[in-house]
Protein backbone atom coordinates (compact mmCIF):
# COMPACT_ATOMS: atom_id res chain seq x y z
CA UNK A 1 0.00 0.00 0.00
CA UNK A 2 2.59 2.59 1.10
CA UNK A 3 4.45 1.72 -2.48
CA UNK A 4 1.37 2.56 -4.83
CA UNK A 5 1.05 5.66 -2.25
CA UNK A 6 4.81 6.83 -2.92
CA UNK A 7 4.96 6.29 -6.13
CA UNK A 8 1.65 7.86 -6.72
CA UNK A 9 2.73 11.20 -5.14
CA UNK A 10 6.45 11.48 -7.11
CA UNK A 11 4.38 11.71 -10.11
CA UNK A 12 3.21 14.84 -9.13
CA UNK A 13 5.18 17.59 -9.81
CA UNK A 14 6.02 20.45 -7.93
CA UNK A 15 4.65 18.34 -4.39
CA UNK A 16 7.70 18.69 -2.34
CA UNK A 17 6.77 22.14 -1.85
CA UNK A 18 4.26 20.75 0.55
CA UNK A 19 6.12 19.39 3.19
CA UNK A 20 7.97 22.72 2.97
CA UNK A 21 4.71 24.49 3.49
CA UNK A 22 3.45 22.43 6.67
CA UNK A 23 7.33 22.54 8.53
CA UNK A 24 6.73 26.13 8.22
CA UNK A 25 2.90 26.16 9.51
CA UNK A 26 3.80 24.02 12.25
CA UNK A 27 7.12 26.05 13.52
CA UNK A 28 5.42 29.35 12.98
CA UNK A 29 2.32 28.38 14.96
CA UNK A 30 4.29 27.18 17.86
CA UNK A 31 6.71 29.95 17.91
CA UNK A 32 3.82 32.44 18.09
CA UNK A 33 2.23 30.12 21.11
CA UNK A 34 5.12 29.91 23.03
CA UNK A 35 5.57 34.05 22.59
CA UNK A 36 2.16 34.66 23.48
CA UNK A 37 2.79 32.33 26.54
CA UNK A 38 5.42 34.01 27.74
CA UNK A 39 4.22 37.49 27.21
CA UNK A 40 0.26 37.10 29.11
CA UNK A 41 -0.06 38.93 32.04
CA UNK A 42 0.21 37.12 35.32
CA UNK A 43 -3.45 38.82 36.43
CA UNK A 44 -5.08 36.86 33.08
CA UNK A 45 -3.47 33.50 33.19
CA UNK A 46 -4.67 33.56 37.14
CA UNK A 47 -8.33 34.73 35.70
CA UNK A 48 -8.52 31.75 33.16
CA UNK A 49 -6.84 28.88 35.37
CA UNK A 50 -9.62 29.47 37.85
CA UNK A 51 -12.28 29.39 35.41
CA UNK A 52 -13.22 25.69 36.71
CA UNK A 53 -13.28 26.22 39.96
CA UNK A 54 -15.55 29.20 39.99
CA UNK A 55 -19.11 27.65 41.02
CA UNK A 56 -21.48 30.94 40.87
CA UNK A 57 -22.31 30.13 37.38
CA UNK A 58 -23.20 26.29 37.92
CA UNK A 59 -27.24 25.75 36.89
CA UNK A 60 -27.67 22.47 38.84
CA UNK A 61 -30.94 22.00 38.73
Amino acid sequence: MLKFVKHHMESITGIEIYPLISLLIFFVFFIALFYWVFTAKKEYITKVSNIPLDNQNDFIS
